[in-house]
Order: structure tokens, then C-alpha cells, then sequence
């Protein structure tokens, strides 16, 4: 029986988890600069199974000037009818990371991207980085505006991509 209990306790699953991860979002078009960062994202990976999960609340999204963040919040997001955004998905090839050995090591997430009330599934390539026993993650993709219901109005379609770049950058602690 002790055995067993000592089994167990081995066995346990460990995580990586931040709540300070940072969001860039990218939707200019060159005419003018759309951008924000989001310093609130909270994540984990479970390495043994590669699940991994991002959240964050939309109004933590800072822009360089208010009127944006304003809009942003009000005329797309919809912040007060959709305040957070979510990502589940899985590593496709957990194996491939050695969470004990430094190295950079290239994955593939395939999962379900949940913005403004709608969900899509999405694949995203990025980096999970081994460094002195600091995991951290990188992974950049764009997400069509469209796609989540966000609806350009004629009079922004020059300044407003109708696509984002979105880059989430996160640096874990071991639990």
C-alpha cells in the first residue's frame, strides 16, 4: 500500500501557469497605427497531456490613445456583453518539449478560440523556450475580424484591417 501512495505522489501532473502574460494586438492598416498590448493574460500548460489555455479580460487592452481604446471597447469588442476571450487547445506533439532541458522547441496548437460570443477552431505555430528552468511561450497568428462577428464600419475600412495580428507572449511558474 505504500507503495502506491509513493507512486502517486510522483505521478502528479505538473503545470505551468502565469497571470501576467501579454497580448499584442495588431489591426492597422499602415494608414494608421492600430495597436494594444494586454498585460493580464492568464495561462497554463499541462505538459503531460500539452493542453494548454489562455484567458483575458478584453478592457485590459491598452491603446496609445483613449478615443481607440474607447472604440475599441464599445463600437467592436463589445466589452460589457463579451468581457473576456479564451483559447483551449492542445499541443500536437507534447513529447516534443523537454520541460528539463534548456531549448527552444517548436510546437503546433490546435484549439478553440472563444472572441466576442463566437468560438472558431484555429492551429497557431509558436515556441515554448526552456531557460534555466524558466518555460516561457511565443506564438503569433491572425484572426479574421469578420470571423468573430466584429463588423468594420465603411467610414474605418481604410484605417482598419480586416484582419488582426495577435501575439501572446508568457513566462510560467512551475506548480
Amino acid at each position: 500500500m505504500l507503495a502506491f501512495a509513493l507512486n502517486t505522489t510522483f505521478a502528479q501532473v505538473k503545470l505551468y501557469t502565469t497571470k501576467t502574460g501579454t497580448i499584442f494586438f495588431d489591426a492597422g492598416t499602415g494608414v494608421e497605427d492600430i495597436k494594444a498590448t494586454n498585460k493580464g493574460v492568464t495561462a497554463v500548460i499541462q505538459p503531460s497531456t500539452g493542453k494548454m489555455q489562455f484567458e483575458t479580460q478584453i478592457k485590459g487592452f491598452e491603446f496609445k490613445i483613449q478615443l481607440m481604446e474607447d472604440h475599441f471597447n464599445e463600437n467592436y469588442m463589445d466589452s460589457e456583453k463579451f468581457p473576456k476571450s479564451t483559447f483551449r487547445g492542445t499541443i500536437e506533439n507534447p513529447t516534443a518539449v523537454n520541460y528539463s532541458k534548456d531549448g527552444n522547441y517548436p510546437v503546433t496548437v490546435t484549439g478553440t478560440l472563444e472572441m466576442h460570443g463566437v468560438k472558431k477552431d484555429i492551429t497557431a505555430k509558436g515556441i515554448i523556450s526552456v531557460k534555466k528552468g524558466e518555460v516561457s511561450s511565443s506564438a503569433t497568428f491572425d484572426v479574421k475580424l469578420a470571423d468573430f462577428d466584429i463588423k468594420i464600419p465603411a467610414i474605418a475600412k481604410e484605417k482598419l484591417s480586416e484582419k488582426a495580428t495577435i501575439k501572446v507572449d508568457c513566462t510560467y511558474t512551475a506548480q
